[in-house]
């Protein structure tokens, strides 16, 4: 695993930044999450191990915190939130069906990594990120990278859209819809808030759109396994992707930091101050970065 020494974090020049600093990376947080659910030991090692039934946007927000510190933190905070990571699971088991599995065992590491990952690339590309088949490519192969965090060796990581298509055809024997997926999926359709946020109660029922949104964007396979929605045109899905994306890349982004728990909010607050130090442009804040004009001139 990754030394500090060792450890690269991505420069606002990766393909990395460009998926990440995306605001529809919500939507593909989720679907990640509900796409995961169709592995029956990984979706029983969420069951049995954390307290997904009564928080899972606890989990989507404790999810954000890895990402964001592996992609915009210092090399040492993320091989601390690495090291953290893997101790938590190297501790952990799974019962199923009579079967004793780690928390850690390399498939189910490489499984939540792969649903997550391309959850984030096909939901950013889909709702209108100008990425080409090359970038999305360089994406995957960033996130190799990333893998290792959580204990896996980079060559056994997909890395090119081919090699991803390839892991969820090899996978899909293997996948099933489980009681514990199935109420997954109505979870987040319609989640616990977590109590920090119990004051948005009210407008809750706004929230059934943006979860049917992120279960639409599931791959039609998923889709029929779990039956959760009756099926509607895929041009709509597309267009109010489109719509989402638009609207939460215009919010400000202090008012959609807010949204990150606090450590990560100051993780995201330290990187500012140090890529303002570096030279970077932060008047349009991170995501201004993605563009190139606001990088530092060359010495």
């Amino acid at each position: 695993m990754p030394s500090i020494e060792e450890v690269v974090v991505q420069p606002p020049q990766s393909a990395t930044w460009q998926v990440h600093l995306d605001r529809s990376m919500w939507v593909g947080g989720v679907r990640g999450l509900m796409l995961q659910a169709l592995h029956p030991v990984a979706m029983r090692g969420v069951w049995q191990n954390s307290n997904f039934q009564e928080d899972p946007f606890g989990r989507l927000r404790r999810t954000a915190d890895f990402v964001g510190r592996v992609t915009f933190g210092r090399p040492e905070e993320a091989a601390e939130i690495g090291r953290r990571v893997r101790g938590i699971h190297r501790a952990l088991r799974i019962s199923h069906e009579g079967r004793t599995y780690r928390v850690d065992d390399p498939e189910l590491l490489l499984w939540v990594h792969c649903a997550e990952v391309s959850s984030y690339l096909e939901v950013a590309r889909r709702g209108g990120l100008g990425l080409s088949d090359r970038q999305a490519d360089q994406y995957l192969r960033e996130q190799r990278r990333s893998a290792t965090y959580v204990g896996l060796h980079p060559e056994d990581v997909p890395g090119s859209l081919t090699e991803m298509a390839g892991y969820f055809t090899e996978m899909r024997p293997k996948l099933r819809v489980t009681p514990e997926a199935a109420e997954t999926v109505r979870f987040l359709l319609w989640p616990r808030l977590p109590h920090e946020l119990r004051m948005l109660s009210p407008g809750k029922p706004a929230y059934f759109p943006f979860g049917a949104l992120c279960y639409y964007t599931l791959p039609s396979w998923a889709r029929r396994l779990f039956g959760a929605l009756p099926e509607v045109p895929q041009a709509t899905v597309t267009a109010a992707l489109h719509a989402f994306r638009l609207t939460m890349n215009a919010l400000p982004e202090p008012i959609h930091d807010r949204a990150f728990m606090p450590s990560t909010r100051q993780m995201l607050a330290g990187a500012r101050e140090r890529l303002a130090a570096e030279g970077y442009d932060l008047s349009r804040g991170l995501r201004g970065l993605t563009s190139p004009r606001r990088w530092p001139l060359a010495a």
